[in-house]
């Protein structure tokens, strides 16, 4: 009996041990810092002076009705979205051909995956020579076909294209192989079954593996939510936001306003419009998704 109450007390201390030390690091690292971005938004604070002014909703309702810049920037991530957005089709059928349907697949699979595991400074470097201006790769061809040159990253109309040809680029590997994955996962004997009764390569994608990689699907959509929302490394690698703030995104210009106008109140409340955006977004694609189910 003794050994027995001895045992429990030792399962409950192992196990309150073990959810003792991710407890205080989720607390100290995600809840005291979500915590602290909501208090800063409501002042006015210069990141150096211990002193903030509480300035209540005021930050919040500069970002939605005094700065026009920021519609601006969420229309930059807009284009970001829409890119990826149209790619996923494209997307869902690389990874159809690489599930052993071209020779050398492995192969394939490995250069599809490689452009997200390089660093995106190095990526961004690698298309800043691609599309430069004076003796770029791309304005290179266009003169070897005696065609006019392109500011691909000057031109305010088409800057934000070229970036996401970039973001496209380097994310969409990830893509594919996540639906890769869920090609793999399918059982085999439903996709024979359809074989046996005739049904045509489409027909079996569309109402056989289709339906059964909606979850996938769901995952990708949501990270190119997120992704296109939070876009921050290559425009600020490639323009800074330029020409003239034309390819400035929404974390762009909330790093901006943090730490080159020095308003970490503001930036704050703009963090916490990004978090509220994010979220609106999941829950309409959830219902979208559970009204198709």
């Amino acid at each position: 009996m003794f050994k027995n109450i001895e045992l429990k007390m030792q399962k409950k201390i192992v196990l309150v041990t073990f959810l003792f030390i991710p407890t205080i690091l989720i607390s100290l690292f995600m809840i005291y810092p979500i915590i602290n971005l909501v208090a800063l938004s409501f002042t006015s604070w210069d990141g150096l002076n211990p002193t903030k002014t509480f300035v209540g909703l005021k930050n919040f309702k500069k970002i939605i009705f005094d700065s026009p810049e920021v519609w601006v920037s969420l229309k930059n991530n807009a284009v970001y979205f829409a890119g990826h957005l149209l790619f996923i089709p494209i997307e869902l059928f690389l990874a159809f051909l690489l599930d052993n349907r071209v020779r050398c697949s492995k192969m394939f699979k490995t250069i599809t995956f490689l452009p997200y595991i390089i660093n995106t400074v190095a990526v961004a470097c690698m298309f800043i020579f691609l599309f430069s201006s004076q003796d770029g790769v791309l304005n290179s061809m266009l003169q070897f076909f005696h065609l006019n040159k392109i500011g691909w990253l000057s031109d305010p109309e088409i800057v934000n294209y070229s970036l996401t040809g970039v973001s496209i680029w380097k994310f969409s590997g990830i893509h594919i192989i996540l639906f890769l994955a869920a090609f793999q996962s399918l059982p085999t004997d439903m996709i024979e079954a359809s074989i046996i009764d005739g049904a045509s390569t489409f027909k079996q994608f569309y109402h056989i593996v289709l339906p059964n990689i909606k979850p996938v699907v769901e995952i990708v959509l949501f990270l190119n939510v997120r992704g296109a929302l939070q876009i921050f490394d290559i425009p600020y690698v490639m323009t800074s936001g330029g020409p003239n703030h034309a390819s400035e995104t929404f974390t762009l210009q909330t790093i901006n306003t943090a730490f080159q106008y020095q308003n970490f109140g503001l930036a704050c409340a703009m963090a916490i419009v990004l978090m509220i955006i994010i979220i609106i977004f999941s829950i309409i694609q959830k219902k979208l998704f559970n009204l198709k189910g």
